[in-house]
């Protein structure tokens, strides 16, 4: 049996600080500084940009993304991608929960 495909990437969206007008948003982020800059975490099998892309078309995206979203974050998480599935989703989980301890105000799926 071959391994996993590696064919799964993170990725991290810089979204405009008007998302925090969301209190679902605000509830996920409890010590929020007033200049606190805020992100979208995901995972996907396609690249980033492509994905990025369909969340602001609308397409399978994140409400915050599609409204709210700037542009992706790459200096987050170069070096991190391609990964299996599985390890895409420990890697989002736990690049959210980090992100957040640095600071930033983190929405994850």
């Amino acid at each position: 049996m071959s391994p996993p495909a590696r064919r799964h990437n993170v990725y991290v969206v810089l979204l405009d600080p008007a998302v925090m007008q969301h209190r679902r948003f605000v509830d996920q982020n409890p010590n929020l500084a007033p200049h606190t800059i805020c992100l979208y975490v995901g995972m996907s099998g396609l690249p980033p940009e492509e994905r990025f892309a369909n969340h602001k078309a609308g397409h399978k995206g994140n409400s915050y993304v599609r409204k709210y979203g700037i542009s992706l974050v790459p200096e987050l998480y170069k070096g991190l991608n391609p990964m299996t599935y599985t390890e895409a989703q420990a890697t989002e989980a736990r690049l959210a929960d980090e992100l957040r301890s640095a600071g930033y105000a983190v929405w994850q799926r």
